[in-house]
């Protein structure tokens, strides 16, 4: 599994380096087809945010789904232990998911439902400089720009989609009804559905 560490507004030393992929060595017992982690630091340098000034962004490319965690704490040691925590469960979860338990029908393989999926990711470092260019005409900037495949699935999928990323919504394209939909997280354990609707 390749590693990246990079930071944003960061130096990033290379005994943190050494540290981080220690920890993520123990995530691969969960799956051992992991391609790549990218570890992101960021640095608040907001002082009424001290207490959660530095933040630590994991997102781990598999052949399944993609897996991502991040948390924040007063240094990248306490924040990076947090995040491997949450990644933990989440890949433990993707696992639990793909086991085949006695009594159930097996679920269909990984390997045939990510065949479309690609592999390499392009490097959107430079694409997101050229979004974070602010112009002034506009009064709201575009930082980030992501793209992602539009296979139909289930709510349910969805729904294990966005746990999997810990996002409160996910976007995706409704196998049932054809449409664009949004499953969302609302209050409690409560989740909602937004759909497209053509209009004549």
């Amino acid at each position: 599994m390749d590693i990246v560490v990079k930071g944003r507004n960061v130096e990033v030393p290379d005994h943190y380096r050494v540290h981080v992929k220690d920890k993520l060595g123990k995530v691969e017992r969960y799956d051992h087809k992991l391609i790549r982690t990218d570890v992101e630091l960021f640095h608040e340098r907001n002082p009424r945010q001290s207490d959660n000034c530095q933040r630590v962004e994991i997102t781990v490319v598999t052949r399944g789904p993609v897996v991502r965690a991040e948390a924040t704490a007063k240094d990248f040691y306490a924040a990076l232990d947090v995040a491997i925590n949450k990644l933990d469960a989440r890949l433990r979860r993707a696992a639990d998911r793909r086991r085949v338990h006695r009594g159930r029908r097996a679920p269909v393989s990984v390997s045939a439902a990510t065949a479309g999926l690609p592999t390499d990711l392009p490097d959107s470092e430079a694409s997101e400089d050229a979004l974070a260019e602010h112009d002034d005409n506009r009064p709201y900037r575009i930082v980030r720009h992501k793209e992602h495949p539009a296979d139909p699935m289930t709510v349910d999928d969805a729904l294990f989609q966005m746990e999997l990323v810990g996002h409160d919504f996910y976007l995706f394209h409704d196998k049932e009804s054809g449409r664009p939909s949004v499953v969302y997280r609302r209050h409690g354990y409560d989740y909602g559905i937004l759909s497209l609707e053509s209009t004549p």
